[in-house]
This record gives structure tokens, sequence and C-alpha cells, in this order.
């Protein structure tokens, strides 16, 4: 692959050029060689490492858990254990946010039942959400 601009590189890994600076900024990327007119170039490994951080946060990892990651990557003959212990806490995490949208769920379900039918004086989700007591789930 030759060497790519920063929007073709952009385009490559199908992220926003701003998010790019952003990541080079912060270290996750590194910084780029530069042509002669100060042009940013690079090269397959940025597609890579670019394409490798855009997948892990849209698996919703945090950014210093794809710093961690990409540490990992960049040294391959580390044993994998930080690595599962990392995606391992990323996964207590959702399945933590899984049970609270089932909990919000089912509060949201039990308020809308009946609701619709009368007027607002009698309606289940004011008279819920005026009075926190009337919850059967503790939001968190």
């Amino acid at each position: 692959m030759p060497d790519l601009s920063i929007g073709r590189l952009a385009k490559a890994a199908d992220v926003k050029v701003p998010t790019i600076r952003f990541y080079e900024q912060i270290g996750l990327m590194p910084t780029p060689l530069r042509t002669p007119s100060d042009q940013r170039v690079y090269g397959a490994a940025a597609v890579r490492r670019l394409r490798f951080i855009r997948h892990a946060r849209q698996l919703g990892f945090e950014i210093k858990d794809i710093e961690a990651l990409l540490g990992l990557a960049d040294r391959p003959n580390l044993p994998c254990a930080e690595a599962d212990r990392i995606a391992r806490s990323h996964l207590e995490g959702v399945d933590e946010k899984i049970a609270q949208l089932t909990r919000l769920r089912e509060e949201l379900a039990r308020m809308t039942v009946n609701c619709g039918l009368g007027v607002t004086a009698d309606c289940k989700v004011i008279e819920v959400l005026s009075d926190h007591g009337l919850c059967e789930h503790e939001p968190h």
C-alpha cells in the first residue's frame, strides 16, 4: 500500500479526519511521517491500527483499555492474559448495563400498562414519575 494522505487514511479506515488527529493527540496513533511540504503520510500499519481502534470503540472499549490493548498488540510475544482480563472486565460492564436496561424496560412497561386510556390526572406515567416511591426497581 503506498503512502496515504490523512484523507485517504480516513477513507481506508472508515473514520473522519478529526478522529485521526484526536487519536494522534492522545497517543493512540503514532505521530506520522511528513512530506517536505509538511503533509502527513501514512502506511498500511496505520490503516490496521486505526481499524483496530475503530473496532474496539464500536465494541465500547474505553480509550485507556484500547491503549493497553494496542500496547499488547505491539508486543506479540507477550501472553494474552492481560488482553483477556481487559475484555472480561469490559464484558462484566456490558452485562451490568444490560441488567440496568432490563430493569429500566420493566419499569417503563409497568408504567405504560393501561396508560393512554383516560385523562392526565389519572395517568400512570405521570403518577410514577411524580413519586419515585411508586417505582418497583431502583434505577442506577
